[in-house]
């Protein structure tokens, strides 16, 4: 690719020429240079754009660009179609730094995401992408350069350098993406993009009183459990401490098994999947719970405030749009996707003096993407009724009546519903039931036989899946698969992912057209999505307008789901509470 001279912006006058060939073109690269990641604490410093013929530098030190309103109003319109990769940085900094909503966009990151389809080993930097699409190697040796300072001409080099590449990669995704069958859900990824800068920007309140006073709590649990594990242990090993303690390191499995199985519990390995099998033993009882909280001590303890950030007192997670080949979000710098589903956790999660917090979830959302795929009758019955679905469940798969079914029954069941999505077997099933195999497997009958079009759906999606090596979400997102096909376990994996993948992801599909339309819904209001969590959202507002938010988050969720299931309701669960409570 042969280097093309780009034009610096140092004025007002200068913009307004920019501005004007922008605005005639369809197509646009966009990218910034900042003094840092943070869009508090960190400047912008540059914004780059490229048409075919130029390429524009607009230095923001250099003059107030980023007031400008005709600017602003490039960025906010749907065209041109803006390229840019990784758009979500790019769209925190400039909604922070210009006030400026970014639309119509075209994330050349997500798009390399989609059409890799899951591929392992494929990374997704500007970088990668270029060599992999065009050929072209990028030289990012000022990336990490002082952006605060007078630029040098390698500097601003390196600026066109980025944008400059940012039409002809987009014409290769192109292609592959059409190629795919992938328009329909990269528009929703690049329409979702703006909306999770949003969300990053707005942060999530924690109380820190209420949360210093959580984690003195589960320290104390923490100690008083580790000092009855020790006495519990005293009798197995041989290394004694004062008064009688035992000298084991409990987060050792090899100390741990050997010390079980001095007190004859014959544990085949110490992960808790193994250790519930002998839970009627008192200390393996302690021990599970003992670990509980020491994970809770540390993933959600006094970390969890040093994330409150300096300047807004609030969380600013990062979400990871594509955080699974299925679509769904990751969460990360902290994980609040994770915190306990606990009242104790979720009571300090939440809104400031004077707002509220709308909890939205759809309920039982992939269920009803089952029922609407595999058109089961009894299935689809179940959810046009408007009862419970795990009492009607319980009800056919014990044979009593829908108002004598126990609370233990509708577990079972619960545990059906959901469990034989993602391919859990009769094993699983006894586990979780606490149940014999047989019976476990008499249940699995007759599940089926209850929901014999539930049976062949799956059993046909996971044997597309072994053979033809992927699978698709309603929306055409594309998952390949990896294996040995002469490997039976390796197979056997595929084939449970082939039945979970495509409606996991379709649920993924759901909450993302949710979000976007949400997020256009409450424009002009002082309502912002704060959080999601697979099928939820989290919407804080002014107290004074949480009965119109709710409506509006009921609403619109409620048209998401509809676009992607047909013959049965779409059911979304909301309540207005001043924490993170449903």
């Amino acid at each position: 690719m042969s280097v093309r001279p780009y034009t610096l912006v140092t004025d007002s006058a200068a913009l307004g020429d920019c501005l004007e060939t922008l605005r005639g073109q369809p197509l646009i690269g966009l990218d910034t240079e900042t003094t840092g990641l943070d869009p508090f604490t960190s400047r912008v410093r540059l914004v780059q754009f490229s048409t075919p013929g130029d390429v524009f530098v607009i230095d923001c030190f250099a003059f107030d660009a980023l007031e400008d309103s005709r600017l602003v109003d490039l960025l906010e319109l749907p065209r041109p179609i803006k390229i840019l990769h990784n758009a979500k940085f790019d769209a925190r900094m400039l909604e922070r730094h210009a006030g400026a909503r970014l639309r119509g966009v075209f994330d050349t990151y997500l798009a390399s995401q989609l059409v890799e389809a899951g591929v392992h080993g494929q990374t997704h930097s500007l970088r990668a992408v270029a060599e992999r699409h065009l050929g072209v190697t990028i030289d990012k040796r000022q990336q990490l350069s002082d952006w605060s300072g007078i630029l040098s001409a390698d500097q601003v080099e390196y600026a066109a350098a980025d944008v400059r590449v940012l039409l002809p990669l987009r014409a290769k995704l192109v292609e592959k993406i059409r190629e795919l069958g992938l328009i329909n859900v990269a528009k929703i990824e690049f329409d979702c993009a703006p909306v999770v800068a949003r969300m990053e920007n707005a942060g999530i309140y924690i109380d820190r009183v209420r949360w210093e006073a959580l984690c003195e709590v589960t320290e104390r649990a923490h100690a008083i459990l580790r000092d009855r594990l020790m006495e519990d242990f005293s009798g197995a090993v041989q290394q004694m401490a004062l008064f009688g303690k035992a000298e084991i390191n409990l987060d050792s499995p090899t100390q741990v098994q050997d010390a079980l199985h001095r007190l004859g519990i014959p544990v085949e390995g110490t992960r808790a999947t193994e250790l519930q099998h002998f839970a009627k033993h008192e200390i393996v009882a302690r021990l599970l719970e003992y670990r509980t909280v020491a994970k809770q001590l540390t993933s959600y303890g006094r970390a969890m405030l040093d994330h409150i950030h300096p300047v807004t007192g609030r969380i600013h997670p990062q979400f990871i749009q594509i955080g699974a080949t299925s679509g769904r979000f990751a969460c990360m710098d902290p994980s609040v996707q994770q915190i306990p589903n606990a009242p104790e956790y979720r009571d300090a999660v939440r809104a400031p003096e004077g707002r509220t917090l709308v909890v939205a979830d759809y309920s039982q959302i992939e269920l009803r993407i089952l029922a609407d795929w595999s058109q089961d009758t009894a299935l689809m019955k179940a959810f046009q009724s408007g009862e419970d679905l795990h009492r009607v469940t319980a009800s056919q798969m014990f044979n009593v009546p829908l108002a004598d079914v126990t609370k233990s029954q509708r577990s079972a069941a619960k545990s059906l519903n959901f469990g034989l999505m993602y391919g859990m077997g009769a094993q699983g099933l006894a586990m979780r039931i606490e149940s014999s195999v047989a019976e476990a497997e008499r249940l699995v009958h007759k599940y089926f036989s209850a929901y014999r079009g539930v049976e062949q759906w799956l059993r046909e999606a996971g044997e597309q899946a072994v053979r033809d090596r992927e699978s698709r979400t309603r929306s055409g997102r594309l998952v390949r698969y990896e294996f040995d096909d002469e490997d039976r376990a390796q197979t056997a994996g595929i084939a449970r992912l082939g039945k979970n993948v495509p409606i996991q992801g379709t649920s993924a599909d759901i909450t993302k057209v949710a979000m976007i339309e949400l997020d256009a819904a409450l424009s002009g209001t002082d309502a912002q999505i704060v959080n999601t969590i697979h099928d939820e959202l989290v919407v804080e507002c002014d107290e004074s307008i949480a009965d119109a938010t709710r409506d509006a988050v009921e609403r619109t969720m409620t048209w998401a789901g509809q676009q992607f299931i047909r013959s049965i309701p779409v059911v979304v669960e909301t309540s207005v509470s001043v924490a993170w409570n449903k």
